[in-house]
Protein backbone atom coordinates (compact mmCIF):
# COMPACT_ATOMS: atom_id res chain seq x y z
CA UNK A 1 0.00 0.00 0.00
CA UNK A 2 1.32 3.57 -0.43
CA UNK A 3 0.09 6.87 1.45
CA UNK A 4 0.41 10.41 0.67
CA UNK A 5 0.38 13.29 2.99
CA UNK A 6 0.65 16.70 2.38
CA UNK A 7 2.09 19.36 4.98
CA UNK A 8 1.72 23.03 3.86
CA UNK A 9 3.69 25.71 4.79
CA UNK A 10 7.56 26.39 5.08
CA UNK A 11 9.49 23.10 5.72
CA UNK A 12 10.74 23.23 9.31
CA UNK A 13 14.44 21.76 10.02
CA UNK A 14 14.95 19.42 13.20
CA UNK A 15 16.52 21.89 16.03
CA UNK A 16 19.43 20.94 18.29
CA UNK A 17 18.40 19.57 21.61
CA UNK A 18 19.08 22.26 24.23
CA UNK A 19 19.89 22.06 27.47
CA UNK A 20 18.64 23.54 30.97
CA UNK A 21 19.27 22.81 34.19
CA UNK A 22 16.32 20.57 34.17
CA UNK A 23 17.64 18.57 31.69
CA UNK A 24 17.42 18.64 27.91
CA UNK A 25 14.53 19.23 25.67
CA UNK A 26 13.48 20.07 22.05
CA UNK A 27 12.94 23.10 20.59
CA UNK A 28 9.25 24.60 20.35
CA UNK A 29 9.63 24.88 17.05
CA UNK A 30 10.43 21.68 15.91
CA UNK A 31 7.58 19.93 18.67
CA UNK A 32 5.32 22.15 17.34
CA UNK A 33 6.69 21.34 13.51
CA UNK A 34 6.78 17.88 14.52
CA UNK A 35 2.97 17.48 16.08
CA UNK A 36 2.14 19.53 12.60
CA UNK A 37 3.17 16.69 10.50
CA UNK A 38 1.39 14.10 12.89
CA UNK A 39 -1.80 16.35 12.80
CA UNK A 40 -1.43 16.11 8.71
CA UNK A 41 -1.34 12.34 8.63
CA UNK A 42 -4.14 11.50 10.81
CA UNK A 43 -6.39 14.39 8.91
CA UNK A 44 -5.80 11.88 6.49
CA UNK A 45 -5.33 8.63 7.51
CA UNK A 46 -6.47 8.94 11.30
CA UNK A 47 -8.11 5.62 11.45
CA UNK A 48 -4.95 3.70 10.17
CA UNK A 49 -2.91 1.26 12.85
CA UNK A 50 0.68 2.61 12.04
CA UNK A 51 2.70 0.28 9.74
CA UNK A 52 4.98 -2.46 11.63
CA UNK A 53 6.25 -3.40 7.83
CA UNK A 54 9.59 -2.05 6.25
CA UNK A 55 9.05 0.97 4.34
CA UNK A 56 10.42 3.12 1.53
CA UNK A 57 9.77 6.52 2.41
CA UNK A 58 9.98 9.52 -0.68
CA UNK A 59 9.95 13.35 0.76
CA UNK A 60 9.53 16.18 -1.30
CA UNK A 61 10.28 19.79 0.09
CA UNK A 62 9.29 22.94 -1.47
CA UNK A 63 11.40 25.79 -0.40
CA UNK A 64 9.92 29.19 -0.71
CA UNK A 65 11.92 31.75 -3.16
CA UNK A 66 13.32 34.39 -1.55
CA UNK A 67 11.43 37.60 -2.33
CA UNK A 68 14.33 39.74 -3.19
CA UNK A 69 14.92 37.30 -6.41
CA UNK A 70 15.15 38.91 -9.70
CA UNK A 71 11.65 38.16 -12.51
CA UNK A 72 13.94 36.59 -14.30
CA UNK A 73 15.74 34.05 -11.80
CA UNK A 74 12.51 33.63 -10.67
CA UNK A 75 11.10 32.03 -13.94
CA UNK A 76 14.37 30.33 -13.92
CA UNK A 77 13.72 28.55 -10.93
CA UNK A 78 9.89 27.79 -12.11
CA UNK A 79 10.90 25.84 -15.04
CA UNK A 80 13.33 23.74 -13.11
CA UNK A 81 16.68 26.09 -13.43
CA UNK A 82 18.08 25.64 -10.27
CA UNK A 83 17.83 23.60 -7.02
CA UNK A 84 17.76 24.86 -3.21
CA UNK A 85 20.92 24.12 -2.36
CA UNK A 86 21.06 26.73 0.79
CA UNK A 87 19.99 25.95 4.27
CA UNK A 88 18.13 24.42 6.36
CA UNK A 89 20.66 21.00 5.41
CA UNK A 90 18.54 18.13 3.98
CA UNK A 91 19.18 15.98 6.84
CA UNK A 92 17.74 17.91 9.45
CA UNK A 93 14.49 18.61 7.22
CA UNK A 94 14.21 14.78 6.83
CA UNK A 95 14.51 14.24 10.84
CA UNK A 96 12.14 17.14 11.43
CA UNK A 97 9.49 14.54 8.95
CA UNK A 98 10.35 10.99 10.18
CA UNK A 99 10.15 12.29 13.36
CA UNK A 100 6.60 13.60 13.45
CA UNK A 101 5.06 10.45 11.53
CA UNK A 102 6.63 8.41 14.23
CA UNK A 103 4.05 6.01 16.00
CA UNK A 104 1.16 7.89 13.63
CA UNK A 105 2.42 6.10 9.96
CA UNK A 106 4.77 3.80 11.24
CA UNK A 107 5.41 2.08 15.33
CA UNK A 108 9.74 3.25 14.36
CA UNK A 109 11.41 5.11 11.63
CA UNK A 110 14.17 2.00 12.20
CA UNK A 111 11.48 0.60 10.13
CA UNK A 112 12.24 2.83 6.99
CA UNK A 113 14.54 0.54 4.72
CA UNK A 114 14.75 2.87 1.63
CA UNK A 115 14.24 6.71 1.69
CA UNK A 116 14.47 9.32 -0.84
CA UNK A 117 14.63 13.15 -1.01
CA UNK A 118 14.21 15.86 -2.41
CA UNK A 119 14.74 20.40 -2.01
CA UNK A 120 13.59 22.61 -5.06
CA UNK A 121 12.08 26.07 -5.17
CA UNK A 122 8.24 26.75 -5.08
CA UNK A 123 6.05 29.54 -5.50
CA UNK A 124 3.73 27.18 -2.64
CA UNK A 125 6.32 25.73 0.56
CA UNK A 126 5.21 22.70 1.21
CA UNK A 127 6.61 19.02 2.23
CA UNK A 128 5.00 15.85 -0.09
CA UNK A 129 5.62 12.59 2.26
CA UNK A 130 4.67 9.30 0.13
CA UNK A 131 5.27 6.26 2.42
CA UNK A 132 4.97 2.60 0.73
CA UNK A 133 5.18 -0.67 2.44
CA UNK A 134 7.90 -3.02 0.87
CA UNK A 135 7.49 -6.78 0.32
Amino acid sequence: MEFKVEIDGVPVPKGRPRWSKHGTYTPKKTKDHETYIQQCWDSAYGNLKPSDKPLSVMIAFYMPIPKSTPKKTRKLILEGGYWHTKKPDMDNLVKSVLDGLNKAAYIDDSQIVFLSTKKEYSETPKTVVWVQEVE
